[in-house]
Parts: C-alpha cells; sequence; structure tokens
C-alpha cells in the first residue's frame, strides 16, 4: 500500500529571499517536487525567483497555468484541474510544495486549490507555512504602524478600485487596498471623498531592489503603476505623527 505525500503551502514573502520563514526554507530545502502558479500568457514564476536559492538542484519546478478570467466558471475548472495535477503528485506518495508570493493564505490561487483538494482528495496531508504579507513589508518600508490600540484593519482588493471602501457606511480606522495598480483612479477617488488622500501611502515592489514608496499618491495617476503595488490608507488623525 502506497504511503500518500503531504502537500506543502508555502508563502515565500513579498520579494526578498531573506524574509523567508526559517521553517519555509528547511522544507524547501528537501523538496523533490514544487508547484507554483503562472499565467497562461506566460511560465514566469516571482515566487520561484524569491526562492530559487533554497530549492534543490534536482527538484521538479512544474508551473501550473491559471487564467486571468473574470469568468467563474472558467476559474473554477482551472481550480480543479490544477489541484488534481497536485493531488496525482501526493497519491503516488511524494511531498510536493506550492510557492506563493506573499502568505498562502492571502489572496493567493493557493487557497482556491487548497479549497478543491479539500473537496475532492480529503484524505490527503497538507501543512501551510505562513509568509510576510505584501502590505507587513511596506508598512515596514514606510516604518508606520498599520494598527494601534482599538483601531481597526481592512484589506481590500483594488480591481475594482474604490467601489467597497466607498460602499462602506463606516469607513474603517486603516485600509489595505491589494492590487492597487489596475484601478488606481478609483481608488484615489475613494480616498479624497474621505479626505484620506495625504494620509495614503502606495508602495511598489515591496522588499524588491526596485521598490519604490509613493508617499503623493497623485504619481500614481500620472504614470502606470506596477502590478506589485498596494496602497495604505489611515485616518487623518495620524498625519501629525508619522514622517
Amino acid at each position: 500500500m502506497t504511503t500518500t505525500g503531504t502537500l506543502f503551502g508555502i508563502g515565500v514573502g513579498p520579494g526578498d529571499p531573506e524574509l523567508i520563514p526559517l521553517k519555509a526554507i528547511r522544507v524547501l530545502e528537501k523538496m523533490e517536487v514544487i508547484f507554483t502558479a503562472s499565467s497562461t500568457k506566460n511560465d514566469y514564476s516571482l515566487a520561484i525567483d524569491i526562492a530559487r536559492a533554497y530549492i534543490p538542484e534536482n527538484a521538479t519546478i512544474v508551473k501550473i497555468p491559471f487564467p486571468m478570467s473574470k469568468n467563474k466558471s472558467v476559474m473554477e475548472k482551472a481550480w480543479k484541474e490544477n489541484a488534481g495535477r497536485v493531488a496525482a503528485v501526493l497519491e503516488a506518495g511524494q511531498d510536493a510544495a506550492f510557492l506563493t508570493v506573499g502568505d498562502p493564505l492571502t489572496y493567493s490561487t493557493y487557497g482556491y486549490v487548497l479549497r478543491h483538494l479539500k473537496l475532492g482528495w480529503p484524505h490527503l496531508a497538507v501543512t501551510t507555512i505562513p509568509g510576510i504579507t505584501a502590505y507587513q513589508a511596506a508598512a515596514a518600508a514606510t516604518n508606520q504602524s498599520l494598527v494601534e490600540g482599538e483601531e481597526a484593519l481592512l484589506i481590500l482588493s483594488g480591481v475594482n478600485g474604490g467601489e467597497r471602501f466607498q460602499a462602506l457606511a463606516q469607513k474603517p480606522d486603516n485600509v489595505v487596498f491589494m492590487k492597487a495598480y489596475r484601478n488606481v483612479d478609483g481608488i484615489c477617488r475613494a480616498l479624497e471623498e474621505a479626505d484620506r488622500l495625504d494620509t495614503s501611502v502606495a508602495v511598489a515592489n515591496c522588499s524588491r531592489e526596485d521598490e519604490t514608496i509613493y508617499r503623493d499618491l497623485k504619481t500614481l495617476r500620472e504614470e502606470r503603476p506596477n502590478y506589485w503595488t498596494l496602497i495604505i490608507s489611515r485616518q487623518k488623525r495620524h498625519a501629525s505623527t508619522e514622517g
């Protein structure tokens, strides 16, 4: 009887290889099969690049394509099929890692694959190793707290601009817009309406050599933001204490 393998979901952090958790490095160095998501348009993987120094030379790297589509049925089909590809390796008795940028359970493709693994192959063992998120690294890069005292932090996708933020009757103390590159104009408009544009900061390519900090968000309206761009906005009362 073949013993099934274990899947390790690993977050490799925002970009700096030194921000990969020690536990993740220890697991990676033993892996023979490593999965990571890629676009159907190319097979580039930032997660692989970040973790390259810790991946064994003889490891098999499998870049599984996911379509960039708003069609839910198309995406569900891709998630299920790719979960099956991962399950086949585990069923054969091999351990495998699934690498993601940032944290594996925060706006990550791994989360969708994990859901389908639980549905279709509930007997398979999964261990998830958390990683440092881009917004945590961005807060560190700008030397500002994400939350203090009894404050609340809201994390939003910026894909649809500032619509979700605008719809909130009561605005959160602090908000992070992930994936802010696509609809930065909408996000900026929403922050202007809430009188928070000048207490917001954007960070692109966080923790990487080409990291860029935008303390004036109007700059983002004049140039196309990088894909790896996020925005942190805090209530106005914090403006006098942050440089």
